[in-house]
Order: C-alpha cells, then sequence, then structure tokens
C-alpha cells in the first residue's frame, strides 16, 4: 500500500513536473520575439539620439564592426556601428565603458563623423549615486549634450579634462569623480575612431545577430 501510494504520488510530481517545465518553455518562446522587438527598438532609438537619422541612409543597428582596445574600456567585444549617406562613410557611433565611475562601470555610446567631430554622446547604463552622478543622463541633466561638435586634437589634448584639472568640462557638485571618467572614455573613443575610422569601414559587416 505504502509503496502503492508514493509511486502514485512519485507519478504526479512526475506530471506536474512535465507539465511546469512545457508553460514556461511555451512562454519563453511566445515572449521572444517581443522582447526582440523591443531590444531592436530600444538601440534604434539610442542611434538616433546621438547621431541625426537624416545624416545617414542605411539601416545603422544592422550594420556593424565588433572590436576591442584598450580605449574603448576594459571588456572585449564593443560594437561600432557604421552609418553611410550615398553609400559613402559618414560615421562611427561606437560602444565603450569606462570602469572609473564613482559607483563602478559607466556605459556610453558616442557617435564620430568623419571629420572627428562629436554628433553626440549618451550614458547608456550606469549605477551612480541618484542626484550627484546621474546627471550624466540626458534625463537628469544636459550635461552629456556638452560634447557635441567637439573634437579631440591628440592624446595630450589639455581641453579634455573637467575645470577643476584645468580642461573645459563641467564638474558635477559634490560628484568630481562620475564626469571625469566620462570625459575621459569621450576622449579614448574619439581617438580610436579618428585613427581607425577608414579601417572599420572596411571590416566586414558583423551586426546581424548582435543585440544591445
Amino acid at each position: 500500500m505504502i509503496i502503492s501510494s508514493m509511486a502514485k504520488n512519485g507519478a504526479i510530481l512526475t506530471a506536474f513536473a512535465l507539465i511546469t517545465t512545457g508553460l514556461v518553455a511555451s512562454i519563453d518562446a511566445f515572449t521572444a520575439d517581443k522582447i526582440a522587438e523591443q531590444e531592436r527598438l530600444q538601440l534604434t532609438s539610442q542611434l538616433q539620439e546621438v547621431l541625426n537619422p537624416r545624416s545617414y541612409d542605411n539601416q545603422l543597428n544592422t550594420n556593424c564592426v565588433i572590436m576591442s582596445d584598450e580605449q574603448l574600456g576594459p571588456y572585449p567585444e564593443q560594437v561600432i556601428y557604421r552609418a553611410y549617406k550615398n553609400q559613402q562613410p559618414v560615421a562611427l557611433v561606437i560602444r565603450h565603458v569606462t570602469p572609473s565611475g564613482y559607483s563602478g562601470d559607466i556605459n556610453l555610446l558616442t557617435a564620430v563623423l568623419a571629420d572627428g567631430t562629436i554628433a553626440g554622446v549618451r550614458t547608456t547604463k550606469h549605477e551612480e549615486t541618484p542626484g550627484l552622478g546621474d546627471k550624466v543622463e540626458v534625463k537628469k541633466s544636459l550635461w552629456i549634450t556638452t560634447f557635441n561638435d567637439l573634437t579631440v586634437q591628440n592624446e595630450d589634448d589639455a581641453r579634455w579634462a573637467v575645470k577643476k584639472d584645468g580642461g573645459q568640462f563641467d564638474q558635477f557638485t559634490g560628484a568630481t569623480i562620475t564626469p571625469r571618467a566620462v570625459v575621459g572614455s569621450v576622449k579614448n573613443a574619439v581617438l580610436f575612431a579618428k585613427a581607425n575610422f577608414d579601417a572599420i569601414f572596411k571590416q566586414p559587416n558583423a551586426c546581424q545577430e548582435v543585440t544591445p
């Protein structure tokens, strides 16, 4: 009797596990396309924030290369999107990371035109202190837009520092570390773009399967 009862309970538990697993798999399959579409829309929105859509005519989110370089941060395989107009290279939109934020990594997106001018910069992810370091978000402050239309002359360009360090960029009251980290990272991304612009456009497209 006991063995029969145990077998019955075991069968019930097995059936329950199989049904639960099937439901989870069905939900995942149903939501996967929706999640992918939301990610695509978010990426498109981010790209359009840093680079005017009228300045290029290709589908920017499906044309990229993946590169690793210390100027883009300490992590491998950063994505660089390539913008064309009339089949001519016009800009690079570079994902890069600085680990030097007050609370850790700050992920950035910087668009650099063919002449080395910055078209736009946005912070895409950070853990900075609310009310202080989070001013790197465009929703909290327009500080990130002060990079627009600037360029970097060379590695020794003294303008590329916060004012406390003798540069041209404002620091935040009570939070110098965060803007200092962002300024340094954007500077490096621009230098990287200027040094590798033509070479990046010669590489094969690696973006079809890339998600943000």
